[in-house]
């Protein structure tokens, strides 16, 4: 099995990935999330700081109870006991609140990154899930965010208080005894060249291994999205072995860090307690010689155990901040991905009221996937407020993108696209889509009831106006029977409906959104006979005074429209009536003689 790096969006290319992966201070980026809770963040440290000061005064307690063990002064004893007795309870209520502080802090600000992050994607053009697997986003949201949990609310805190101790204890030895401490330093360079060099390579193997894991999910995520197409193609096996191919090379990945990890926890511990056992036996003799007390070497034997303990965490802390830095960087990295279709700096405002004039000026347009085939090709188009367009032709000749396009998912590569004369490029999205309500080709159902699908079309709606768009989308009668009427739960998807009745839901939340223009993308495709009679007698209706564009491949869906566009390989071939354009021959006479013949003859 070759081994590789799943890409990563927004990457340029891997070999700068990974470079930048090596780069120190990612955690920085957390910043602006803490900044709204410096209070929080000023007693948690200021907590932090008192526990480290009081660890470092109990040795001090210690050494007086040492020094003194042997007095005949009972009660001098006693105080000292009581000292070292208060300072723990001091530690001990320090300790607790530095916790809390800082696991509140936590989970505040990963909670905020959560929202950030999912409130940047949800808002993201569909060009970017052209490259990126939504599984994989949602790794990043859950997995990645964890990690970060893990850091402020534990790694930061101890990080910073092993360092106090550290910085705080070594000065404290040397104040104990300059001639052990010098000893000591000695062994410093040899802990802290381990750390930094296999610490780097931490923080690149950490980044590979959440790449591998993010891999993974986007993986899963697609294959139970789609779980009934896999079971229906007898495609489980080849599913279990994508699947375990990518859990693999993240568990390839997670054991060549754990391997490094573990070797700089052993020749770190090992070169601290090496040194400490040294010192220990150095002060020893200086004991027996008279040169320090017995309280004196106790005490310096504490501050070194507390230093050397301070050091082997930093080292199994580095691991942790390797690792979360790898996972801040990815969660930045969507933050400040580049949307291909941005809302404009001063947007300007439709006329009002809207009345759903639209206009195609000379477009083309070329998926991002696919930029050498164009999707759409010097399209000119001028549809009057309440006019009916029907858009047919062959698979691919464009039907959907024109929805897209109206939709502003994408951008013309030339051209524009007019909304009562305002170029939508000069809109806020939000501005003008609310105006426009969507019947897609693949209807989405939500996992909740049928009412709150519904709801979706407009959230303010009445359960009566619900009511109402259900009759008028022929989805009542099936909506009452099911198990709790409107408040029966939908299933994930929609799975407890039928194709038709998904699309009759969906039909149903376009009715009651109440827009001036309405887009039909094969509204009708999953419906019987007696279904699709009694919803285009709904359409009919609800496209009266609005703006109403239908994509259909069936030409009895059409036949009604005041205006029929042929389109053919992203151009339009044709324009007019159906009478027209089946008497000038041509693509649409073809498709009606295939198709429109043959259905009358059906019925």
């Amino acid at each position: 099995m070759t081994r590789s790096t799943p890409p990563v969006p927004g990457a340029p290319g891997q070999t700068e990935e990974r470079e930048k992966s090596k780069k120190l201070g990612s955690l920085k980026a957390l910043l602006p999330f803490m900044r709204p809770y410096r209070s929080l963040l000023l007693a948690a440290v200021s907590a932090l700081v008192v526990t480290a000061v009081l660890s470092l005064t109990l040795p001090l307690a210690v050494r007086r109870v040492v020094d003194n063990f042997y007095t005949k002064d009972a009660q001098t004893l006693d105080l000292y006991f009581a000292a070292a007795l208060g300072i723990a309870g001091l530690l001990a209520i320090g300790t607790g609140l530095r916790y809390l502080l800082v696991t509140r802090l936590g989970e505040r600000v990963v909670a905020d990154i959560r929202k950030a992050v999912f409130d940047r994607v949800i808002g993201m053009s569909p060009a970017f899930y052209e490259k990126v697997m939504t599984g994989e986003v949602l790794s990043r949201i859950t997995t990645d965010t964890t990690l970060i949990l893990s850091v402020i609310s534990s790694s930061v805190s101890i990080a910073l208080r092993n360092l106090l101790i550290f910085i705080g204890g070594l000065a404290l030895m040397l104040f104990t005894s300059a001639k052990l401490t010098a000893m000591v330093l000695l062994i410093v360079p040899a802990v802290v060249v381990p750390i930094l060099v296999l610490g780097r390579k931490l923080r690149v193997l950490s980044r590979e291994n959440q790449d591998w894991i993010a891999a993974s999910s986007g993986n899963a995520s697609e294959g139970l999205s789609a779980v009934q197409t896999v079971q229906a193609f007898t495609h489980e096996r080849a599913s279990q072995a994508k699947f375990s191919e990518f859990t693999e090379l993240s568990y390839d990945a997670a054991r060549r860090r754990v391997n490094t990890r573990a070797i700089m926890t052993v020749i770190v511990i090992f070169l601290v307690f090496s040194g400490i056992v040294g010192v220990l036996w150095i002060g020893a003799r200086d004991v027996r010689a008279g040169d320090m007390t017995q309280g004196a070497l106790v005490q310096f034997v504490i501050y070194a155990v507390m230093v050397a303990g301070g050091v082997a965490a930093l080292s199994e802390i580095w691991g942790e901040l390797q690792r979360a830095s790898g996972a801040t960087e990815r969660l930045v990295e969507l933050l400040q991905t580049e949307d291909a279709v941005v809302d404009p700096t001063n947007p300007r405002s439709l006329p009002s009221p809207v009345v759903g004039q639209l206009t195609f000026d000379d477009v083309t347009f070329a998926y991002p996937s696919r930029p050498g085939t164009k999707a759409l090709e010097h399209v000119s188009l001028a549809i009057e407020p309440g006019e009916t367009v029907a858009f047919v032709g062959p698979s691919g000749a464009g039907k959907t993108t024109i929805i897209q396009m109206l939709l502003r998912f994408y951008d013309p590569s030339s051209g524009r696209i007019l909304l009562d004369g305002v170029d939508l490029a000069e809109l806020r999205r939000d501005d003008f889509r609310k105006y426009i309500a969507v019947v897609p080709q693949d209807p989405v159902i939500f996992a909740t009831s049928a009412r709150e699908n519904i709801r979706f079309g407009r959230p303010d709606a009445s359960d009566a106006e619900i009511e109402a768009a259900a009759q008028a989308a022929a989805a009542h009668d099936f909506i009452a029977a099911l198990p709790d009427g409107y408040d029966s739960y939908l299933g994930e998807r929609g799975v407890m409906l039928s194709g038709g009745q998904k699309q009759r839901i969906a039909i149903a939340r376009a009715i009651l959104r109440d827009a001036p223009v309405l887009l039909l993308d094969e509204a009708t495709s999953a419906l019987d006979a007696e279904s699709e009679r009694a919803v285009q007698s709904a359409v009919d209706t609800l496209s009266q005074g609005r703006t109403t564009l239908i994509v259909a491949h069936r030409l009895a869906t059409v036949k009604k429209a005041d205006r029929i566009v042929v389109l053919d390989q992203g151009r339009v071939v044709a324009t007019g009536p159906h009478d027209q354009l089946v008497s000038e021959g041509g693509l649409y006479a073809r498709l009606a003689k295939l198709q429109f013949t043959e259905g009358i003859a059906a019925e």
